[in-house]
Order: C-alpha cells, then structure tokens, then sequence
C-alpha cells in the first residue's frame, strides 16, 4: 500500500500523540517489530520529527484528492437534481433505486404516507 519515500497526509491521531493532522509527511521506514502496534515510521518537515504511526492515520494524497472530487460531483448532481425537480436523478444521487417495478410497488395515499411517518417519528 505505502512505500519508503511516499509523500503521505496526516489523517488521524489514532494514539494522542500530538500529530499534525492535515500536514504533509515522508515515510522513511516501517517498523516490522511484532511486539509493536506501530506499522510506520514517518517524518513531518514542518515540525522537523520523526513519528511511529499505524497505517490509519496516514493517507494518500491522491486518494484523498479524489475523495474529495467524487464529494464534489455529488453535491453538484444533488443540487442540479432539487433546482430541475428531477425525481430520477435525485433517487439516483441518495441511492434510492427502486428494486421492484412499478406494478409490484404499493402505491400509498399521502395520508397513509404522513401517518406512517408521525408513527415512526413518536416511537
């Protein structure tokens, strides 16, 4: 997954250690000892040390960039759904897909369907 020389985001803090969360790092070795939990041995230039680390608190910044692109892509298909009405897309976007078709599906009054939810909602 990582290698030596990676350029690396600090994600976590898994045990308290006073990381700075955000800041870019270098992987320089990895610790093979089994009596540690600690996986990585990485260092952070801006505050100039070396830190153990386990490999969730430590990320790609690739991954991370691409994360970030399909949030983006989400939230913009989300709000071209709600401004065209466009029940189809916005289904699609929460991933709502219905399963079953059309005939099988019960069609509800909105009476029963605002019942139904006051019932969920006093529970």
């Amino acid at each position: 997954m990582f290698t030596l020389g990676q350029k690396v985001i600090i994600v976590g803090d898994s045990f308290e250690q006073s990381l700075p969360i955000g800041e870019h790092a270098y992987i320089i070795g990895r610790d093979r000892n089994p009596d540690t939990v600690y996986e990585w041995i990485i260092r952070v230039p801006i505050a100039d040390r070396h830190y153990p680390i386990v490999t969730d608190d430590i990320a790609l910044e690739e991954t991370l960039l691409e994360e970030a692109a399909e949030q983006i892509q989400q939230e913009a298909l989300l709000d071209f759904a709600l401004a065209t009405r466009n029940e189809a897309l916005f289904r699609k976007v929460m991933g709502m897909h219905e399963h079953e078709p059309e005939s099988e599906l019960k069609k509800e009054s909105a009476e029963d369907f605002i019942r139904i939810v006051n019932s969920k909602a006093w529970i």
